[in-house]
């Protein structure tokens, strides 16, 4: 798998992989949070961490990965492409990298945290609501 640099003429189909991935994996979040989100995600998220992409052999992109500050803000894969080692490759291209030791992850999304865990993220601490005030519980990992 490659891992590509992201630019920002990717960004309106990295939001829908997003989308896509949330949908996918998200189910306490409702359609009106996820478009609260995405105009925040466009405008601040994408533009403010150093993305890292891979696609497919079309040029598609299946999954991407967010890094600020050795923390990683976020990791979406395409719902169709889970499971074939995208997150994996996205994550210790992070972590060796792009030196990311911690993450923040939805409590409510168990896949999510199972997969931090697996790859050697301890839960260090959790917050009753994300980052906007909302109440989805997050739990704080580090490595």
């Amino acid at each position: 798998m490659i891992i590509e640099n992201v630019l920002p003429k990717d960004y309106a189909e990295m939001l829908s992989v997003w989308e896509n991935s949330v949908r996918a994996t998200h189910d306490f979040i409702s359609d009106e949070d996820i478009e609260f989100f995405k105009p925040i995600i466009m405008e601040h998220a994408f533009p403010s961490v150093t993305l890292r992409c891979i696609k497919n052999n079309n040029g598609a992109i299946l999954g991407f990965i967010g890094v600020l500050n050795q923390k990683i803000e976020m990791l979406f894969i395409l719902n169709e492409a889970r499971g074939e080692g995208i997150g994996t490759a996205l994550l210790t291209y992070a972590v060796n990298e792009l030196n990311a030791e911690s993450v923040d992850v939805n409590e409510q999304n168990p896949q999510a945290v199972g997969f931090y865990q697996h790859m050697g993220f301890k839960v260090e601490s959790r917050s009753e609501l994300d980052d906007m005030g909302k109440p989805f519980p997050i739990l704080h990992m580090k490595l």
